[in-house]
């Protein structure tokens, strides 16, 4: 469990102890406090709050038998999936006129991506997410993956999955069913709980948008949720390559003492593995910690706006669907908010 002070996260890379590959039950007791590590019951039960949520609402719906989404996306795809009638509304670019001239009635070509969006749903569960003053950011991580997993779902959109543990990933294809929500659950579960055993990490969040860019279809609505802490250029430049192509949203997942040192004092301060002392009265201390955690925030929301991403901040204190809510929530919930 995560000491109740301050991880020492400022090296920004791996300890050279070895570890041994991950396994989620081993050694694990059998039940962990849900504000250490996520359950796979209570991700499951997001699935009713998450009839509240409407993915990217801004985007108005089409003709009903065109699909749910307008083709805002970016790199939209053009697999050819049926002909039918036209109807009002529809681009004339695609009518189909060798149908049209057979039938005598204006026809009109539907691509697949009119009908449903991709959604990739990238969690970074990476050792530096097993650190929280109330929840651990591994927790909250999974319970929005979770919650916006079912929304896609709810949606009729195709959902995938990205998991990244320290010392492995796991993708979960894009599939229109339960099942993909639930082995995506699974997964988040497992790994969330295998945080509780210290290991070395194998990824930089470099490498995890670079692998997310290989990997997305043009046109996805890709959500990547982390801590950011080592965002930088390298991971700027593969994140613009990505929003090329596909809808990018952050969500960025951050602790009260991310943001400020806890109160003046000493603290012991350990990280699983090193233990020191960390004296939070120095006042340079404090308003240099406080500095550079403004300016990464700053940086990476300026990246988003840039990038015409979606930047969303997340406190491990805040409730996760009604925060969500405020982004994602349909005119229904709105309506019963006022």
């Amino acid at each position: 469990m995560p000491e109740p002070g301050i991880s020492d996260k400022s090296s920004g890379k791996p300890t050279p102890t070895p570890s041994p590959a991950l396994n989620p039950t081993r050694g694990l007791p059998d039940q962990l406090p849900p504000n250490v590590a996520a359950s796979t019951a209570t991700l499951v039960r997001l699935r009713h709050a998450a009839k509240e949520l409407t993915l990217f609402p801004r985007m108005p719906p089409r003709a009903i038998m065109a699909g749910g989404h307008r083709s805002q996306l970016r790199g939209r795809g053009m697999d050819f999936d049926e002909v039918r009638p036209y109807q009002p509304g529809d681009d004339g670019r695609t009518i189909d006129w060798r149908v049209t001239a057979r039938t005598t009635q204006t026809h009109t070509k539907v691509f697949r991506e009119e009908r449903e969006r991709p959604v990739m749903l990238v969690c970074d569960l990476r050792q530096t997410m097993f650190f929280g003053s109330q929840k651990t950011k591994s927790v909250i991580a999974c319970e929005v993956t979770a919650a916006l997993a079912w929304a896609a779902l709810n949606a009729g959109d195709r959902i995938g999955g990205l998991v990244f543990a320290p010392t492995g990933q796991r993708d979960i294809r894009a599939r229109r069913s339960h099942h993909s929500v639930l082995q995506l659950i699974k997964t988040l579960a497992d790994t969330s709980a295998s945080l509780v055993h210290r290991q070395p990490d194998n990824y930089s969040l470099t490498q995890i948008i670079e692998h997310t860019r290989r990997v997305a279809h043009p046109g996805s609505a890709v959500v990547i949720v982390s801590d950011f802490f080592d965002f930088d250029r390298d991971g700027e430049r593969h994140l613009f390559e990505l929003s090329r192509h596909c809808d990018v949203t952050l969500c960025h997942i951050r602790d009260d003492l991310d943001i400020t040192l806890p109160p003046a004092g000493t603290y012991s301060v350990s990280d699983g593995i090193r233990r020191f002392t960390l004296n939070t009265r120095d006042t340079k201390l404090r308003k240099a910690f406080e500095l550079r955690k403004q300016q990464q925030a700053k940086t990476l929301e300026q990246t988003a706006a840039k990038l015409r991403a979606t930047y969303l901040p997340i406190r491990t204190g805040q409730a996760v669907i009604p925060l969500l809510q405020t982004v994602y929530g349909n005119r229904a919930a709105r309506r019963r908010s006022r």
